[in-house]
């Protein structure tokens, strides 16, 4: 049984190898001894150790700016705590909280004025806190947020004007499915997933089994993507209905706390703007073993806040039959949420299609608005050709309907008239994976009950909009004014050339003073407040965090594929390189294939030439301290022309699109043709396997956390929809596990023994390393106890950098170097 030991001891680290074992740091370990963690070379180490600059977040208010401190990399016992995996979830049994792996505790809190007044460290916290899930009241008063101890999450509150914390309630908040709390519209109190007074122990799951697990179908078809930390057995069913059991509760800033309704298994619960009622997501049994909490059968209902049922929304059942395409849902309401912009009026969507794009249907979903005391017959928003994706709202005539489709990468926005509903006009018609034509956003600020709806300008006749700017010179984010009627923009900034800024927020009407985020190439980021008609005042000074790359050359390359295609990659060259000194060096080619239906957007070239880039974590880019060149993501376009499905046509298409990349660091001059490794994560990883089968370009390769057989995806990955039993021969294909025994270049292996990700199961790794050894191939297999799909402890990272140095050392570099290791 997965669940029944709760808490890990500090396992050793994994390493298998079909090669010499590695050179050795001069402290190696004794012949013989557990492997044990490594510490990379300076300065990679230092860098890893230095303090991250502090998170910042805008009052609703536009008056105050929040300093959150983060804590740095945490160490691998911090991921040894407790931690239970069930139904699609992970989270801390001890506190009822998100499990390690998935927080990045904050240290401390700051309030600032957004006119550049000194910060205020938050007072009356106690030593050495460990914070989470801050939210800014509504008014923009105070924030909340969590508090970790060593029995639970505690509510906490700190008041803007004295800078001074408060504890709210004791170590209650049952924060294992999200946030655990929200803020009352009017500030006064927080609705809280408390855990119910009196829960007695977890239930004993040691003992032996009274019989077999037994799943059974009884012919309907059921296909279902690979999920992971599912439901397993009585034993998780009984841990699961335990530890997602909370009791809303309010919690006013000032009085008693009182609960509401009864104690259930509550995944949603969410406050309409008014304060009168409360929409929520209740699960209920039969629970399943083969998808996740969200699919669950589940009651979707309205209460007052006295518990009482105002409305019910829907009935749901288990959803474990909704087909696999992209753009396929469960039939039934789905969506359910508040209007933001109305007191209390019900959205949600309904599929017209039965929830199977495959079914021709003119009508894909209808919108559907229902306001308190819920006693009419729904009315109908808009009618949608493609499927929900979302809505912003903004008043009583405006708000703006999402809608997108995978099959063509298409998305629709259309304005509607929520006072007079039923129809729409089209304001946005494009393919959204073209970067050059995105019109950008509509700005979103919360209103006076803390809601997000549009951002007006001061006569109401038009909206703000934010985006991007994405041109071949490089992004340059832009506010504009959008006129709803004539559609017409006027451009009100942009971001300077050589600098790259984004609006955080808009402090007055006229959209002319503004809160920023700015950074450049050589600048890191930090908040400015920008008055358009005057000067910038610097709000913060947030350092370089690692100054050690300063001066790190950097310089977008184009070139063209065989097919016309034209790719794109940034070059990094290691500071104090001349090329005519030094001559081509060992160079690491780190990509991630993306899927597309258009060459030309598939071609499209964005320079990064006004970015700050500094490496943190387990990124390849700190292998410029120690003398790689690095092609960081070469354009890998997977691309299905008329309808051809992209992956049908995949080894040739990422095939050509290495071997360009190839030609050209080598056609500069930077690359030596027999020292080029590659390298990625996740599908990264899948495809650094599938180039070293089908391809001689690379003399080594580094996969992390991949998969690599895809009948252990027989339902779909990536962006492949189909199953495999409709494209057999393209899941057998697109499988490095299938040519194992064509694998002639060293490859090194990593993966998180925790791996959380759909589709990368530690197996994968586990499984494609005994393929490859029992064929004869050199290759090195690392597991990182107690790391999911992306590797957080500091031990962890650490040691990933020592495996990826050392690993290119012995292949990349010459031997004459090698030697003297």
């Amino acid at each position: 049984m997965r669940n029944t030991i709760l808490r890990a001891a500090l396992p050793a680290l994994v390493i298998l190898a079909a090669v010499p074992a590695l050179a050795q740091p001069a402290a190696a370990q004794a012949v013989g001894a557990a492997p044990t963690y490594q510490q990379p070379p300076q300065p990679i180490a230092q860098i890893l150790d230095s303090k991250p600059n502090p998170l910042a977040s805008l009052s609703p208010d536009r008056r105050t700016l929040l300093l959150q401190d983060r804590s740095s990399l945490p160490r691998i016992a911090e991921l040894a705590e407790p931690m239970l995996r069930l139904a699609g979830y992970r989270f801390n049994p001890q506190n009822n909280g998100p499990a390690n792996s998935r927080v990045t505790w904050l240290t401390g809190l700051s309030f600032q004025t957004v006119e550049g007044a000194a910060a205020r460290p938050v007072a009356g916290l106690p030593a050495n806190a460990r914070l989470t899930s801050v939210s800014w009241a509504p008014n923009g008063k105070a924030v909340a947020f969590l508090l970790n101890t060593p029995t639970g999450l505690e509510l906490w509150t700190a008041d803007v004007a004295s800078a001074q914390a408060r504890r709210l309630t004791g170590p209650s908040v049952n924060a294992v499915a999200g946030s655990g709390y929200s803020w009352l519209p009017d500030a006064s109190g927080l609705l809280v997933q408390a855990v119910p007074a009196g829960r007695r122990a977890a239930p004993d799951v040691t003992r032996p089994p009274v019989g077999p697990t037994v799943e059974e179908t009884g012919g309907r078809a059921a296909p279902v993507r690979t999920y992971q930390d599912l439901l397993s057995d009585a034993g998780d069913e009984a841990l699961f209905e335990h530890y997602f059991t909370s009791q809303l509760t309010v919690v006013p800033l000032n009085g008693r706390a009182r609960t509401i309704g009864q104690p259930g298994v509550f995944l949603n619960a969410s406050v309409s703007p008014d304060g009168r009622y409360i929409l929520q997501t209740r699960v209920k049994k039969p629970y399943s073993y083969v998808v996740p909490a969200s699919l669950f059968p589940a009651d979707v209902i309205i209460t007052d806040l006295n518990g009482r049922e105002a409305h019910r929304v829907a009935d749901l059942p288990l959803r474990d039959n909704v087909p696999t395409p992209f753009d396929a849902v469960a039939p039934g309401p789905r969506s359910a949420q508040w209007r933001a912009d109305a007191d209390a009026t019900l959205v949600w969507v309904e599929a017209q299609d039965g929830g199977d794009p495959r079914n021709a249907a003119e009508v894909r979903d209808r919108v559907f608005i229902l306001p308190a005391p819920f006693n009419d017959r729904p009315r109908t928003l808009v009618d949608l050709k493609e499927r929900y994706a979302g809505v912003q709202w903004g008043r009583d005539d405006t708000a703006i309907v999402n809608s997108r489709w995978f099959n063509t990468r298409h998305e629709t926005r259309t304005l509607v008239d929520p006072s007079n509903p039923g129809v729409g006009r089209v304001l946005v018609d494009r393919n959204y994976q073209d970067r050059y034509n995105d019109p950008g956003s509509v700005v979103l600020e919360p209103n006076a009950r803390g809601r997000s709806t549009i951002r007006f300008t001061a006569d109401g006749s038009k909206v703000f909009v934010e985006g991007d700017g994405a041109t071949r010179q490089g992004e340059y984010p832009f506010l504009d004014t959008l006129d709803l009627k004539t559609g017409a923009t006027e451009r009100v900034w942009r971001s300077a050339q050589g600098e790259y800024e984004t609006v955080v927020g808009i402090l007055d009407d006229a959209g002319r003073k503004l809160i920023t985020y700015r950074e450049s190439r050589t600048d890191p980021a930090n908040l400015r407040l920008r008055d358009l008609d005057g000067g910038v005042t610097q709000l913060t000074q947030f350092p370089d965090p690692a100054p050690q790359l300063a001066d790190v050359k950097s310089q977008l390359i184009t070139y063209t594929r065989d097919d016309g295609v034209q790719l794109s990659g940034t070059l990094y060259l290691p500071a104090g390189y001349d090329k005519d000194r030094d001559g081509p060096l060992p160079l690491v080619m780190w990509a991630y294939p993306a899927e597309f239906t258009d060459a030309a957007v598939a071609g499209q070239v964005v320079d990064t030439e006004n970015r700050f880039v500094r490496p943190t974590g387990i990124s390849h880019l700190f292998l410029l301290t120690q003398g790689y060149a690095v092609l960081d993501d070469p354009t890998m376009p997977i691309i299905g022309k008329d309808g051809a499905e992209p992956n049908d046509t995949y080894i040739e298409q990422l095939s050509a699109s290495a071997k360009a990349a190839v030609d050209a660091v080598v056609a500069l001059g930077v690359a030596d043709r027999d020292r080029i490794a590659v390298g990625g994560h996740s599908y990264g990883a899948f495809m650094t396997a599938n180039l070293l089968a089908h391809t001689d370009l690379f003399k080594t390769g580094i996969a992390r956390s991949g998969a690599y057989n895809r009948t252990l995806t027989p339902f779909g990955f990536q962006a492949e929809q189909r199953s495999y039993w409709e494209a057999t021969e393209t899941y057998t294909e697109m499988s490095p596990f299938t040519y194992a025994n064509k694998v002639n270049e060293p490859i090194l292996l990593i993966h998180g023994g925790a791996d959380d990700n759909s589709g990368t199961f530690p197996v994968q790794s586990e499984r494609f390393y005994a393929a490859l050894k029992g064929n004869g191939a050199t290759v090195r297999y690392v597991v990182l106890p107690l790391e999911a799909h992306g590797y957080r402890a500091r031990e962890s990272v650490g040691h990933t950098q020592w495996e990826m140095v050392t690993w290119l050392d012995r292949y990349l570099k010459p031997k004459a170097t090698a030697a003297a290791q």
